[in-house]
Formats: structure tokens, C-alpha cells, sequence
């Protein structure tokens, strides 16, 4: 898997520090080293169907910061211009995603646990369900 930089407008992977020991694994992620906001919302998904997608929007403000603590997903990440799919499937590496990304998470395996940290508290109108209204305020801000 490909830590760093991705393809699409400041999305990238972030490997978490790892420390193994004898009584277990602590995975530590740090703000802003590791986690480049100060979280004020989280969320988990799990029992999501495998043919089944969830996100499939973008936010205009909020960023958020994506975990598979268990399992597997795929997400697909979108500037309005570029794709790119990352797959997370150990709970070490994080996928940041900034404001105005398009974001649909597929291929959830049967035991997948998705942990989402959010920059900003829920806010309805913070989100863009409506592909073309992305395209038009994201191709200027990526190219």
C-alpha cells in the first residue's frame, strides 16, 4: 500500500505510529503530525451489505480523516477532475480527505469497522449530494 501523497487534490494516506509490544499494539495518531485537524465529530460504519456504498458526497467545508479499524474498504476519492481508489485494510494507515472531495466507500468486507474523524460538528448544509454542483465549485480549486 502507498503511504503519502495521492493523485487527487490533497487527499493522502497517513501511516499512524505503530508500537507492537508483548501485552498488545497501540496505534497512536497525533494532531496535526498525524491527523491534520483538531477532530469534533466521529463516527463508525459497520455491517455495511459488501455490494453496498456509503459517502457518495463531498463536504464544502468539513475534512475528514478515515480509519478501517477492522476489515477492509475500499474508498474512492474525487477532485472533480482526477480518481483515485485506496484500499484500508489495517488499522495503521489513515486516509485524510480535505473539503470539496468527492468520497464513496465500497467493498466493505463482512467484518469491516470504518472509524471516520470529522473536522466539523454535523451540518446538513455542509454536504453535496449532487455530483454536477461538486464539478462545478471543485474543478477550479484543484487544476
Amino acid at each position: 500500500m502507498r503511504v503519502g501523497p495521492g493523485n487527487v487534490g490533497g487527499v493522502k494516506l497517513i501511516e499512524l505510529n505503530e508500537i507492537v509490544g508483548d501485552n498488545g499494539t497501540v496505534i497512536v495518531g497525533e494532531v496535526p503530525d498525524s491527523l491534520p485537524f483538531t477532530a469534533q465529530r466521529i463516527f463508525t460504519l459497520h455491517d455495511v451489505p459488501a455490494t453496498e456504498a456509503r459517502g457518495i458526497h463531498a463536504h464544502r467545508k468539513c475534512e475528514q480523516f478515515l480509519v478501517c479499524v477492522r476489515g477492509s474498504v475500499t474508498a474512492l476519492v474525487d477532485d472533480g477532475s482526477r480518481q483515485q481508489e485506496f484500499v484500508l485494510d489495517r488499522p495503521s494507515i489513515g486516509l485524510y480527505m480535505p473539503a470539496l472531495i468527492w468520497g464513496t466507500q465500497h467493498h466493505y468486507s463482512s467484518d469491516a469497522l470504518l472509524v471516520v474523524l470529522a473536522s466539523d460538528p454535523y451540518d446538513a448544509d455542509d454536504y453535496i449530494h449532487d455530483y454536477a454542483e461538486f464539478r462545478s465549485l471543485s474543478v477550479s480549486r484543484w487544476q
